[in-house]
């Protein structure tokens, strides 16, 4: 049977964005167009509109729908700026979606499974590639599709004046997902937004804590 995708948009939309507080339309329009099932390997295509996440290629995972709404309406990308998105397939092609000038960068590993759904915005290099951030940056927006320990230096570095920062940070079992933001000054300031739960990202090992 040949699932109807665009209806599964639709719910997903109304059933895990809007009820979870995401009230930006431009979020929720660009989600209704993403056609999510592109991102999955074969086989798991019925998967790209239930409340889980996906693993794309070994180790590597695309966020549940509701966590990549409430970061992307955390950082407010906006038409016209420049994003960089980090392991971030689904929430680069939803920017686009929004008129967004999006750098989209997967590791190397994933570029053969994700094929052509990657392009025409999306090249292959190293999570923290300073070559990156001095070729394409300084960026208005940042974000990951997945958790961290916490988030590099370097990708703080990279952001304008007025840049968002939208990254999850998990060291235990439940994640923080944070924005950092760049001040006119140039100073970070940054706040926490909402708990989530999504993998580490592939090479990110948890940080060591200490119990009795």
């Amino acid at each position: 049977m040949v699932q109807d995708y665009a209806a599964a948009r639709e719910n997903m939309v109304e059933n895990q964005v809007r009820t979870n507080d995401v009230t930006n339309l431009a979020i929720q329009d660009a989600m209704r167009l993403v056609e999510r099932e592109r991102f999955c390997p074969p086989g798991k295509e019925h998967l790209a509109y239930a409340e889980v996440e996906v693993e794309y290629a070994p180790g590597w995972f695309m966020m549940c729908p509701r966590d990549v709404a409430k970061l992307l309406e955390a950082v407010d990308p906006k038409p016209g700026e420049k994003a960089l998105a980090i392991a971030a397939p689904y929430a680069a092609s939803v920017m686009v979606k929004m008129g967004v000038e999006v750098v989209a960068r997967m590791p190397t590993e994933t570029a053969g499974p994700l094929g052509a759904a990657l392009q025409p915005y999306c090249t292959a290099v190293e999570l923290g590639s300073p070559a990156v951030m001095s070729e394409w940056g300084p960026f208005d927006v940042i974000v990951l599709e997945g958790a961290v320990p916490k988030a590099l230096d370097i990708w703080i570095a990279a952001l304008a004046v007025g840049g968002r920062l939208g990254v999850i940070e998990r060291t235990g079992p439940v994640g923080k997902a944070r924005v950092y933001i760049r001040a006119q000054d140039g100073t970070i300031a940054s706040r926490e937004v909402f708990d989530a739960t999504p993998a580490l990202i592939k090479g990110f090992a948890p940080v060591p804590t200490f119990a009795f």
